[in-house]
């Protein structure tokens, strides 16, 4: 699906299937196998307690299955949220509604996801992962000076963008500026198309262990996947399509690059997308949405406050469970979190709880 204006490229043909702005990451070696990958350690209980701690045989808030094994303790509906990273403060209420996205359907579901730090990783082995931004940022074709230009900026507004006593209008102008100011100097490196494979390859991106459970159930039950990122389109397309998994049903909005007949980066296509403007006012004139207004039922995933909005243009929406990876500053932010989105996962480098719902979701009851 190609969403117009030219700048909104959701690229839904693919050849055959080969394989934040946010903080520094370092580099890292890169794992050949995901799953050994060590997990984040546990954090104290929490609201989600509820789901993990009372003995076995008592009346409990534990997730179920509907009917009968609501009655007799068989068929818990979702066994991954008794995990130690994940903290929910109204169970109840995210039970309900995982059981209402299960009871509306797979023919009216739709995943909404932010790219970085969501479904690409935020650190291994307690080192940084790249952002879509970083990967490019540090990579063999941007100078020395340029490099040290672009971590000045990253260490400037950074801490910006994630301070929790800042808010919405006082950030966003100064988003605009961090975005703009890098996208400037990146184009000043004269980067070529062609080495934009080369240099994913050699960088430590990273997608999240169980990616490719959470790709596949979806491109299986034909459930559509809307990736809304403020990171360069460019770069993640080319993270999935090396991940085998750019499937037909991936759809990317996101900050692309434009190249010169001879393949050179000469600008961004605009209008910018930064961490706070992810909603409806860039996505006008797609009609992406609006193709999709029968699939009311949302997933969304995302790891900011501004991931929050992802889905304000979807016409119709019956059920939305919003899931958040808080991974930095965890303290600090859990508070804003827990009021912000129905499942906290913290510091938990996995999408075990999503493709675990996933698995409920798209059984056939």
């Amino acid at each position: 699906m190609h969403l117009s204006p030219s700048w909104l490229v959701a690229r839904v043909t693919h050849p055959p299937l080969p394989v934040g702005r946010g903080a520094e990451r370092g580099r890292s070696p890169r794992p050949q196998h995901p799953a050994n990958a060590p997990r984040a350690p546990p954090v104290p209980p929490g609201p989600a307690a509820a789901f993990r701690s009372r003995p076995r045989g008592r009346s409990s808030p534990r997730l179920r299955g509907p009917g009968r094994a609501e009655q007799n303790g068989a068929g818990e509906m979702v066994p991954e949220l008794e995990k130690a990273t994940v903290r929910i403060r109204q169970p109840e209420r995210v039970r309900e509604i995982i059981q209402s996205l299960r009871e509306q359907g797979v023919a009216k579901l739709q995943v909404i996801s932010d790219f970085d730090m969501t479904l690409s990783r935020f650190g291994c082995n307690g080192r940084r992962c790249p952002t879509s931004h970083n990967i490019l940022d540090t990579s063999r074709v941007i100078s020395e000076d340029g490099k040290k230009k672009l971590k000045d900026l990253l260490h400037y507004y950074y801490p910006i963008e994630i301070d929790p006593n800042r808010t919405l209008e006082e950030k966003c102008p100064l988003m605009v500026e961090w975005w703009t100011k890098a996208h400037e100097l990146l184009v000043q490196q004269k980067i070529h198309r062609s080495d934009i494979a080369q240099i994913v390859r050699e960088s430590e991106a990273m997608l999240r262990d169980g990616f490719k459970e959470f790709f596949d159930q979806l491109r299986k039950n034909n459930v559509p996947l809307f990736i809304f990122s403020a990171g360069i389109g460019d770069i993640l397309e080319e993270i999935i399509r090396q991940a085998n998994v750019f499937y037909s049903n991936v759809n990317v909005v996101s900050n692309y690059m434009d190249f010169s007949d001879d393949g050179v980066l000469t600008h961004f296509k605009g209008p910018l997308i930064h961490t706070y403007n992810k909603n409806n006012t860039v996505l006008q004139g797609t009609g992406y949405f609006q193709q999709l207004s029968t699939r009311t039922s949302i997933i969304l995933l995302g790891d900011s406050m501004g991931d929050l909005t992802m889905a304000d243009g979807v016409p119709s929406v019956e059920n939305i469970l919003k899931i958040g990876f808080l991974n930095d500053k965890v303290e600090e932010r859990r508070g804003k979190y827990l009021d912000s989105y129905d499942i906290v996962l913290e510091s938990d480098e996995t999408l075990d709880v999503v493709n675990g719902i996933l698995r409920y979701i798209l059984t056939e009851t």
